[in-house]
């Protein structure tokens, strides 16, 4: 049996071959044809090949356990590289939009573009398997990394589409219309590949970073742990601070408990122990932290939005434990 480590290097290595058998072909079909569009593809694959690698790494190192200088592990060098992945892809998109401008400026005819038809409708279909296989494996390992590098080639099926789609026009344009200048496609099909680049890249920005600034949680996560802690009345009487952020497939849970003010040391202990197995059971790969109060009756406004007693129940609760602070007194 694979472990989930091991399965997320194995993808992720296979990732690097095979985005390294692309930018060799691509680029010996783009200078054999002399195609911006398929060198500009190639970049892409570049860059591709690039975050593959820095995929790699960051899985391999991200699934080191915590120690005495990462005591929280090492989970947010996944989200570091997708964000290192998207600056790349910004860079290369204005490789290519330079380079496709210069092509219309100063165009030059294109020889036998039906082996850059071929060559992109090959790269997409080896993209599609590539990237169906990362994305399956980055879901089930909650890998940032992988899922980023799955983006990184769903975007290259498109380009690639898109570019095949324009080498194709100019193609049979050549043989139906011969006396139609189409030249100027492959350019404009390099630029339609540089935007779509550009937009994976800022939404991968996003994805990546948001984790590097401890966000919350999705929302439906969120619902899962006060589900959770809802579902432990009595004896939790209340909860709150409750704060979540996540790195790389690691997340981290805490929050203050209200409990009844005489529950015991061992009975504290069993609740919470109790409550942070449901909670790693419902999310995985997730650190609980629980700090026990004793619970007076009297919700202040940091814990009013948590309280679970009713107001018949918060009376009740605060009557005794003044009749209780009265009798320690005397």
């Amino acid at each position: 049996m694979i472990s989930l480590q091991n399965k997320k290097t194995l993808v992720a290595t296979f990732s690097v071959i095979s985005n390294t058998f692309l930018v060799l072909a691509k680029i010996f079909v783009g200078v054999l044809i002399g195609s911006v569009s398929v060198i500009s593809e190639a970049i892409h694959s570049g860059v591709d090949l690039v975050a593959a690698i820095i995929a790699l790494v960051a899985v391999r190192t991200s699934g080191k356990p915590a120690d005495k200088d990462h005591p929280f592990g090492h989970g947010k060098i996944e989200n570091i590289s997708g964000t290192i992945e998207a600056l790349l892809i910004f860079l290369a998109a204005g490789w290519i939009i330079y380079e496709a401008i210069q092509k219309l400026l100063h165009p030059r005819l294109l020889d036998e573009a039906g082996w850059g038809v071929l060559v992109m409708f090959f790269s997409a279909v080896m993209n599609m398997v590539v990237s169906n296989l990362l994305f399956k494996v980055g879901k089930e390992t909650d890998s940032m990394a992988l899922q980023a590098d799955a983006w990184h080639l769903r975007t290259d099926v498109w380009t690639s589409m898109g570019v095949m789609g324009g080498l194709a026009c100019m193609w049979a344009g050549k043989k139906v219309f011969p006396g139609i200048n189409l030249q100027w496609l492959d350019p404009v099909a390099a630029i339609g590949v540089a935007l779509l680049i550009v937009r994976a890249a800022y939404d991968l920005t996003l994805q990546s970073g948001r984790d590097l600034l401890d966000t919350a949680l999705e929302p439906a996560e969120i619902k899962w742990v006060r589900e959770i802690i809802f579902g432990h009345v009595p004896p939790v009487c209340g909860y709150h601070r409750l704060r979540t952020r996540k790195a790389g497939a690691d997340r981290f849970v805490d929050f203050h408990l209200l409990v009844n003010g005489h529950m015991t040391l061992e009975a504290s202990h069993d609740l919470t122990d109790d409550l942070e197995g449901h909670i790693e059971e419902k999310l995985n790969n997730t650190s609980v932290t629980i700090h026990i109060e004793p619970c007076n009756g009297y919700c202040s406004q940091v814990c009013r939005e948590g309280c679970l007693l009713s107001p018949a129940e918060q009376t009740h609760v605060h009557q005794k434990h003044q009749t209780q602070a009265k009798a320690r007194k005397k």
